[in-house]
């Protein structure tokens, strides 16, 4: 009685190559709720979809209201509300195998009255015997039954290369002083590798398990922590393994995975990263992906507050997210130009005399145009009061200072004349500041030193424990010589300056200020495409042989191995963020048309996971690499994390008795 979902991977044999996002939707969509009706009934039946409160956040992720309904859902319930008997309609429940559901579900569908006609159940990820055996028992219910599947869906897609487990405090329950000690230790760890289990479950993916490997060998609390990509790097090996036996399921490795923490690049979380995208999320009063933006009125009327959501379905998002903000802010202002300048709908009035059929068209096109112009004017205002917090905040002094920081181009004294300068800098940015220092020159923080940068930069203890609390993350194998008790310096390699990245100007296609910086993650990404991760930092379950390389990828590069030249200071897009151009004077596709990169002749993905939270930058970059290396980059992690929260997180590390509720972001000042 109990089915595999039998979905082929989009990955080779000939059949279109789909996005990790689309991937997953069209699971949902068309293996569960598209094929799941009576055989009385047609497909267009309505049906009712039943869903617990981890399976509604899986459905959410990947489908919007309007796709479920074309599907013919017309009724969403939750399993543990009362519910109205609907005899004469079908349902689908997708859920969770726990005891709980299993009790609800037999409830639901045994006796003389069922609540339903026939019942189709898809589980999120595979359920044990027992339960199986349970449903089976049921006399009553075994007739009723049209489909009893493992999904092995329980992630949630937040990008079109990213998902998340829903681990929001990971990094207190596995990092935190006494987290081994916690209950919620083991517990995370196994759910977050059941869930990440169902990522390649689902894409009919088997990876190459590769995982930070630990720094510390000598059972101490620091050793533990170390061990925490190996751990989940192991646990998720036995569900791997388990998966072998579902149909189509590969029996030999057909991707790469890396299992890495936050402590691979402490930096990338804090330094203030200047593309569109993450100034949005770091100075803007985000919901998520909501804002309220505040537009002018129409004819000089009063300002209207108009709430928007800055996700995959905004072609202008798509386009200008990854871009830095000064790049954005003039490509917005292009647009906006060249879009008026050659609509003929917006020069109805300027215009000569106009034909029948032209004006038939003018007047099909203005809910385009007026949809258009709305569009682009949001994100001229949201640029705007990005680059009006830019100045007011004297943030291109802090952002380059920090850069400099992190490319050994900055000294003591630079941090301390530009604290005094900044006095009324807000705690967040000055504490951000010294988390770089530290991060680079730990030395710096010894003894009284710490005391004294705290008192110039008029920060409290508490606030200072986001520094003191990054030793429980640990470091780069470089810790162990510091004299300082914690390192947390990468590995730069220079002997004539401290720094902590090398500089990659000049390597990449553009240039602006303030845009140095790259998360570790893209090198560290770079290195496993080439095969050049080394072994005793980063170890593998299932070791591939020497040559395998070469069938994993891609190349794209020029016979000489280096990439075309391009002007360091170039405002073209790069060629993954350019859209083509429809130019009829009636179209709008030139400005709001976003083009994927073309996924036709990919190589194998690459699977990257990040224990502890993952940052805007870190996405970038997979985004970028995927165009580069011609292999679908996809970035999971427990959770996407922004300034203020994991600063927040880092100073609960510390504390004796942390609550199981997410912290709060704390209200700087």
């Amino acid at each position: 009685m109990m089915t595999y979902s039998d979905s082929e991977s989009s990955h080779g044999g000939g059949k279109e190559y789909k996005v990790f996002r689309q991937f997953s939707r069209d699971r949902l969509l068309y293996e569960m709720l598209g094929e799941s009706t009576s055989g009385e009934g047609s497909k267009s039946s309505w049906k009712v979809l039943i869903m617990d409160k981890v399976t509604v956040k899986v459905m959410s992720h990947s489908c919007k209201m309007a796709d479920i309904t074309d599907q013919g859902v017309s009724l969403v319930e939750d399993i543990f509300r009362r519910r109205q008997p609907l005899p004469s309609m079908d349902v689908i429940y997708f859920i969770q195998p726990t005891k709980e559901n299993i009790v609800m579900f037999l409830s639901d569908m045994s006796g003389r009255e069922p609540l339903y006609k026939k019942a189709f159940v898809f589980f999120s990820s595979p359920v044990s015997k027992d339960f199986i055996n349970n449903i089976k028992s049921d006399i009553s219910v075994l007739p009723r039954l049209g489909a009893l599947r493992e999904m092995n869906l329980e992630y949630f897609p937040v990008d079109s290369q990213a998902f998340i487990t829903d681990h929001d405090s990971a990094l207190v329950e596995l990092y935190s002083e006494e987290a081994e000690n916690s209950p919620y230790f083991e517990i995370c760890l196994y759910t977050m590798a059941s869930r990440l289990a169902t990522v390649f479950a689902s894409m009919k993916e088997f990876p190459y398990v590769r995982y930070r490997a630990p720094r510390e060998q000598d059972g101490s609390p620091a050793a533990t922590r170390s061990l925490i990509p190996f751990r989940l790097a192991e646990i998720l090996w036995k569900c791997l393994e388990k998966y072998k036996s579902i149909p189509n399921y590969p029996q030999t490795e057909t991707c790469d995975l890396l299992i890495l923490d936050r402590s691979v690049d402490q930096i990338a979380p804090v330094i203030h990263e200047w593309t569109y995208d993450a100034m949005c999320h770091d100075l803007l009063n985000m919901d998520g992906n909501k804002y309220v933006v505040e537009l002018p009125g129409k004819h000089g009327g009063p300002p209207v507050e108009k709430e928007v959501i800055l996700d995959y379905n905004d072609p202008v998002w798509l386009e200008l997210r990854h871009a830095h903000i000064a790049d954005a802010s003039e490509r917005l202002h292009d647009k906006m130009t060249t879009f008026k300048a050659k609509n003929k709908a917006a020069n109805i009035n300027r215009d000569g005399e106009l034909s029948t059929r032209e004006l038939q068209k003018i007047v099909q096109a203005l809910p385009q145009y007026n949809e258009t112009v709305e569009k682009l004017t949001l994100h001229v205002e949201i640029a705007g009061t990005i680059n009006e917090c830019i100045r007011d905040m004297r943030l291109r002094d802090l952002g380059q200072l920090e850069q400099d920081i992190v490319f050994g181009d900055a000294a003591a004294k630079d941090v301390i004349n530009l604290l005094r300068s900044l006095q009324d800098a807000s705690t967040e940015n000055k504490l951000r500041l010294l988390m770089i220092y530290a991060i680079v020159y730990p030395e710096k923080f010894e003894g009284d030193k710490a005391t004294k940068l705290m008192q110039l930069a008029k920060l409290t203890p508490e606030d200072m424990k986001a520094i003191n609390n990054m030793k429980y993350l640990g470091g780069s194998p470089q810790s162990k010589k510091s004299s300082s008790g914690f390192s947390l310096k990468f590995d730069g390699g220079q002997k004539t300056k401290h720094a902590a990245r090398k500089d990659r100007t000049g390597e990449e296609e553009e240039t602006w200020q303030l845009f140095r910086f790259y998360p570790m993650l893209e090198e560290l990404l770079e290195n496993l495409n080439k095969g050049q991760l080394p072994k005793d930092e980063y170890a593998c379950m299932n070791e591939p042989a020497k040559d395998s390389k070469s069938q994993r990828s891609t190349n794209s590069t020029a016979p000489n191995g280096r990439r075309p030249a391009h002007s360091m200071r170039s405002r073209r897009t790069p060629a993954w963020a350019r859209g083509h151009c429809s130019d009829d004077g009636y179209s709008s596709d030139s400005v709001l048309k976003n083009v994927v990169p073309d996924f036709r002749r990919m190589g194998q993905r690459i699977f990257v996971f990040i224990i502890g939270g993952a940052t805007r930058s870190e996405l970038r970059a997979c985004h970028k690499l995927t165009a580069k290396l011609r292999r679908e980059v996809i970035l999971g992690s427990t959770s996407f994390e922004d300034p203020p929260q994991y600063i927040s997180k880092l100073q609960l590390l510390s504390e004796k008795d942390i609550l199981k509720t997410p912290p709060k972001p704390h209200n700087w000042s």
